[in-house]
């Protein structure tokens, strides 16, 4: 008895598939983590059996409403799938305090170079055709001589 390639029943496969079709499926999420913007996030992990190859993540922001809030870098890799693993508190808290410092940071450096910077403005307070530089050679409005205005 010769036994060739395995054949396909695609009616077979059909069946398998509607009868799959019925089958419960996970519609809430698994909530993972929150960060300190108080935004919740959530998973449903792949399940190849139903077809499902990658996890379905998203988050809850705390104000529905508010279109311009933010979430964590941290947060947005694990979201967008960058990263496997969702960041742990210790991280978030950390990357917050380099957050802080660099702020304040940068306050400080404003305070010491804006008393330099006034003292330049005022100087180079020029407005209109007098703040640019005029040249013998060119004319300063086209059609007249060289220094008519």
């Amino acid at each position: 008895m010769a036994s060739g390639p395995p054949t396909r029943n695609i009616l077979r496969i059909v069946l398998d598939n509607f009868l799959k079709s019925f089958k419960p499926r996970q519609m809430k999420g698994n909530l993972v983590g929150e960060d300190y913007f108080g935004n919740k996030y959530y998973e449903i992990p792949p399940d190849p059996s139903v077809g499902r190859r990658k996890a379905s993540r998203w988050f809850e922001p705390t104000a529905k409403e508010a279109y311009d809030q933010e979430i964590t870098a941290e947060w947005e890799a694990w979201l967008r799938g960058r990263r496997t693993e969702p960041p742990t508190q210790e991280e978030l808290l950390k990357n917050l305090a380099i957050m802080k410092m660099k702020e304040r940071n940068a306050a400080e450096l404003e305070v010491k170079y804006s008393k330099t910077k006034d003292t330049q403005a005022l100087e180079q307070q020029k407005t209109g055709m007098g703040s640019f530089p005029q040249y013998d050679e060119y004319e300063v409005m086209p059609g007249k001589g060289k220094h008519e205005k």
